[in-house]
């Protein structure tokens, strides 16, 4: 449980973050780093980064911001395969 309310935390974040890095963006302040946007995605966030990139039309073609990006969900996906395929490593971390 305490990994569902941390993506859906981090998911809500991401999108939060990616609408106003696209706000800013549009009214020429500051921008939320590019390596932000990945820690939050990395953390978890990338289902709400997902999401918000196709919302707000923000990020979907610009490289290597893309490759990196699904970089960081494919280390997820990962992840969680490893914690879903070893049981043993799943109840140590859930302890």
């Amino acid at each position: 449980m305490p990994t569902r309310c941390g993506t859906s935390g981090s998911g809500g974040s991401s999108r939060g973050l990616y609408g106003a890095d696209k706000a800013a963006a549009q009214q020429g302040r500051r921008r939320t780093p590019e390596s932000t946007l990945h820690l939050i995605g990395l953390a978890g966030g990338w289902p709400g980064a997902l999401i918000a990139r196709q919302l707000f039309r923000h990020k979907t073609v610009k490289q290597p911001f893309s490759t990196i990006f699904w970089g960081t969900v494919a280390v997820n996906c990962g992840a969680l395969a490893c914690l879903w395929m070893v049981p043993t490593l799943s109840s140590l971390l859930a302890a």
